[in-house]
């Protein structure tokens, strides 16, 4: 396998061990830096000039793109997608995974367990938000930090008030989100590698410092994470659209409440707490992913005229609750199920027996119009009108 890193740090630990962990496996592997490389789109087919010379051919990136190069870094990186060179972490993801607001819209659509949030920009919306949120103490955080830096822990209303006061004086985005007490100073980053977590730490903040990033010199621990918190980092992973993803969640009295998805984690610390080979468990999976490669099911199962992919939930009043899925009809109307999910659970290519119950989500693939006309329509919000007090009738009326 021919491997190219994408980084502008060829000698930080991360991008070492990647490239050691490459050549001990015998593959070529050589550190690109990101910002030289052009985009050339005066040709039939996508192109990448590096260096002011045409690239050659690789079979795989790693990108390790920063937070102040993000634009063109994906760009980068799209562009290898669209020369069918397999990345880990597609642009989307990791656009995605850099903007806090947008990860954390993501991820809530999906369910996934994370500190209340909210983001406004009007001053009078603040202490209202504050009070959504469960009131102060509350965490404000710049969309677009890292490594700590623009998270801030408002211990009063009229403190935090001011805080995002004058960063919006500065034209900077930020959300407010609730503060975990029982977490405070402690996390667990899991780092997730295809679908599995290969390594998990806790990290642990100074004296009263409560960002426990190990740059702000926080100390680390390798911990064994529960199933619970296994299937947290992995799904919001995928969910993302990341391969590789460091996923660092705060222990909640209910369980993992999901922080952040970062799409280019350090390997420096989580390496040395767990003594185990991350590097190497990323170059596996990029070589199998390579030998045997992933295909977008949308956009290779949607080409036939009427036909593709789309996504049916059984509501408790359908017909289908209580209804094996071989007798369920589908079939019979060409629509096949690829998945089905159950809560947190999926299972690949679901039996005939398998009874449907009610919230599940089927993943199908079959004539679109059948799969239309089993979607209920929407219902329009109504509105809550709220009735003003009537005024007392002039004397002369009520008489």
């Amino acid at each position: 396998m021919k491997l190219a890193i994408l980084s502008r740090a060829p000698r930080s630990y991360s991008t070492q061990r990647l490239r050691a962990a490459a050549l001990e496996r015998g593959h070529v592997v050589k550190v690109l830096n990101t910002l030289r490389f052009a985009i050339d789109l005066s040709q039939e087919e996508p192109q990448l000039q590096y260096r002011g010379k045409p690239l050659s051919e690789y079979d795989a990136i790693i990108p390790r793109i920063g937070n102040s190069i993000t634009y063109f870094g994906t760009a980068v990186v799209r562009q290898f997608e669209q020369m069918d060179v397999y990345t880990p972490n597609t642009a989307n993801g990791i656009s995605n995974a850099r903007d806090k607001l947008r990860a954390t819209q993501i991820l809530s659509r999906h369910n996934i367990a994370m500190p209340a949030t909210t983001f406004v920009r009007n001053r009078a919306d603040v202490r209202p938000a504050i009070e959504r949120v469960g009131g102060a103490p509350v965490v404000i955080k710049l969309l677009e930090g890292t490594q700590g830096i623009g998270v801030i822990l408002a211990p009063e209303v009229k403190v935090a008030e001011a805080i995002i006061e004058t960063l919006h004086s500065t034209n900077q985005n930020v959300l407010i989100q609730h503060f975990v007490r029982e977490s405070r100073g402690r996390d667990i980053r899991a780092l997730v590698v295809g679908d599995r977590v290969v390594a998990a730490m806790r990290r642990t903040a100074v004296g009263d410092e409560f960002r426990s990033n190990v740059h702000r010199g926080g100390s680390v621990e390798a911990v064994e994470i529960t199933p619970e918190y296994e299937q947290a980092a992995v799904r919001s992973a995928q969910i993302m659209g990341l391969k590789v993803a460091g996923v660092d969640m705060l222990e909640g009295a209910d369980g993992p409440l999901v922080m952040e998805v970062n799409s280019s984690p350090g390997l420096e610390g989580i390496e040395t707490a767990t003594n185990l080979d991350i590097a190497g468990a990323i170059i596996d999976h990029i070589a199998d992913r390579v030998a045997f490669p992933d295909i977008d099911v949308r956009q290779r199962l949607s080409v036939s005229s009427g036909y593709g992919v789309a996504e049916i939930v059984v509501f408790a009043n359908a017909d289908l609750v209580g209804t094996a899925l071989g007798d369920s009809g589908l079939r019979e109307r060409d629509i096949t199920v690829l998945t089905l999910h159950r809560g947190t659970v999926v299972i690949p290519n679901p039996r005939r027996g398998t009874v449907l119950e009610a919230g599940d989500r089927l993943l199908c693939f079959g004539k679109l119009e059948e799969m239309r006309g089993m979607v209920p329509d929407r219902r329009t919000r109504r509105r809550k009108v709220r009735k003003l007090p009537k005024e007392p009738l002039p004397e002369a009326e009520q008489a």
